[in-house]
C-alpha cells in the first residue's frame, strides 16, 4: 500500500509561488547587471577617516563603513538573546559582491525582524533568483550599535545612510534601481 506524503504547501501556496515567479521577469544577465551597477556605485563611496568638526561619529553617515561591521546571519532574530538589544542601525548585505541591499534602524537590535518585515520577502525573492540561475550569494546582516537612542535622530541618520548608499531594497531608492524583488505581498 502506497501512502501519499502530505505536502507542506497548499494548492494556493503553489499558485502564489508560480504567480510570484512570473513577476520576476529578470534574466540572469539583467540580474548580474543590476548587481554590478549597485556595486559600482557603492564601491565609489569611501567612509571619511576624519569626522567633521561639527558632527560626531554618531550622526555622521560618512564615518560608518557597513562592510567592516561584524557579520551575522540574516536569521539572527531566531537565536535566543539575553536581552532586547540596543539602539542600532543595520545593514543587509550580499557579501558575495559585496553590495548593501537594505538599511534599517531599531531601538531593540535583538528584537528586530521577529514579526512581519517586507525586507524578509525581498531577501527570499533575491535568494530564489540566485538559486534559479545557480549564482552565488552570501546574505548577512551587520549592526552598528552606536546609533542615537532618540528615535528621530536615529531615523534621520538612517535616511542619510539610505540616500548615501542607495540601498535598493529601501523604497527611497526604488526609482533608481527598480523593484525586481518586491513582489509576493499577500
Amino acid at each position: 500500500m502506497i501512502v501519499e506524503q502530505p505536502s507542506l504547501f497548499t494548492n494556493a501556496d503553489w499558485s502564489n509561488e508560480s504567480a510570484s515567479r512570473e513577476h520576476l521577469n529578470l534574466s540572469e544577465s539583467v540580474l548580474k547587471d543590476w548587481k554590478q551597477r549597485i556595486f559600482n556605485y557603492q564601491t565609489a563611496l569611501t567612509p571619511q577617516q576624519q569626522v567633521s568638526l561639527f558632527e560626531s561619529i554618531e550622526t555622521d553617515p560618512y564615518a560608518i563603513d557597513p562592510f567592516k561591521l561584524p557579520q551575522q546571519n540574516t536569521q539572527f532574530w531566531r537565536q535566543k538573546a539575553e536581552d532586547e538589544g540596543v539602539a542600532a542601525l543595520y545593514f543587509v548585505i550580499d557579501y558575495e559582491l559585496p553590495i548593501i541591499l537594505y538599511i534599517g534602524e531599531t531601538i531593540k537590535s535583538n528584537q528586530r525582524w521577529k514579526g512581519e518585515h517586507d525586507c524578509k520577502r525581498y531577501l527570499l525573492n533575491y535568494r530564489q533568483a540566485h538559486y534559479d540561475y545557480q549564482l552565488p550569494s552570501s546574505l548577512g546582516i551587520a549592526f552598528w550599535s552606536n546609533a542615537p537612542i532618540k528615535t528621530r535622530d536615529r531615523q534621520k541618520l538612517e535616511l542619510a545612510l539610505i540616500q548615501r548608499w542607495r540601498s535598493p531594497f529601501n523604497k527611497e531608492n526604488w526609482t533608481i534601481w527598480g523593484t525586481p524583488f518586491t513582489y509576493g505581498k499577500q
